[in-house]
């Protein structure tokens, strides 16, 4: 059995189908929305380089879109200590129920994903995933 590059962007297609009667109604553009979404779940990444780097969106779309989400009061721009060239992005009060209504999206998508799969099966597939990323960092460290 292989997997194909179509579950991939299957995968991200349904995503923003789920997204976009949110993103609609917030007049977010979905990159917008994604954007705050990965530094509300991920409050280790903090950069529009992080962003860059980890979401793989190009820096001009992170740009734009960082840029009208602290226009509408989402993001704060903080300055890094130590190094005046570095900017933190830092989730707003006024982002705070879009981000609660995101997660609560994200968590109905999944739901739906998983609709009609038993336990076991949910958590054989997470530990699955869970193995091929351990394997994926394995060969990016060690270059094999």
């Amino acid at each position: 059995m292989h997997a194909s590059m179509d579950f991939a962007l299957k995968m991200s297609r349904a995503y923003n189908t789920k997204c976009k009667p949110l993103c609609q109604e917030l007049r977010l553009p979905q990159t917008a929305f994604d954007i705050l979404m990965f530094l509300a779940n991920n409050p280790r990444y903090k950069t529009a380089s992080d962003i860059v780097e980890v979401r793989k969106i190009k820096a001009n779309l992170v740009s734009v879109n960082v840029d009208k989400l602290v226009q509408e009061g989402y993001l704060e721009r903080q300055a890094v200590e130590g190094d005046r060239r570095k900017t933190k992005l830092i989730c707003t009060d006024k982002a705070q129920p879009v981000i609660e209504r995101g997660k609560a999206l994200q968590a109905s998508f999944f739901e739906q994903l998983f609709e009609g799969a038993g336990e076991e099966a949910k958590e054989a597939f997470f530990e699955m995933v869970e193995l091929i990323s351990k394997k994926l960092d394995e060969i990016i460290e060690g270059g094999d």
